[in-house]
């Protein structure tokens, strides 16, 4: 089973997207992020959520800020880089995003609903699975 972390800092969306993927069949635990608690990715410090899971789906606007986000992005990129990052965005796509190279990210703009999300998190451990290997050649 495919052990998912959620990172919105809307809890109301948190809980769907949380109930939309157990009902698909993954594992998923919930995360506030630095908004609703101290975020050890912040600090420069592996997070013990994000080294559990299998896969990470971010809200883009979780920190609250403009620039955190890709801060903490970088971060979690840097200190969990074999973590597959889904990013979404309810309306424009952050142009920092970037998708290949070291802080790669899968993006997922608009709602993100239960059958774009299991899309999503499956593209985005396949591209992992994808660049590791590429990296070992």
């Amino acid at each position: 089973m495919t052990r998912v972390l959620v990172v919105n800092h809307d809890i109301d969306l948190a809980d769907e997207e949380v109930d939309s993927l157990r009902r698909r069949g993954y594992d998923v635990r919930e995360c506030l992020g630095p908004i609703g608690a101290h975020c050890p990715i912040l600090a420069g410090r592996p997070c013990t959520l994000a080294d559990e899971a299998d896969v990470l789906v971010y809200d883009a606007w979780v920190t609250g800020e403009p620039d955190g986000a890709q801060r903490l992005i970088e971060g979690l990129r840097d200190i969990h880089p074999d973590v597959p990052v889904v990013l979404t965005a309810s309306g424009i796509e952050p142009e920092w995003i970037e998708t290949i190279g070291e802080h790669r990210v899968t993006p997922l703009v608009g709602t993100p609903t239960g059958p774009r999300l299991a899309a999503a998190i499956e593209d985005a451990i396949a591209r992992t699975r994808a660049f590791r290997e590429a990296a070992a050649d």
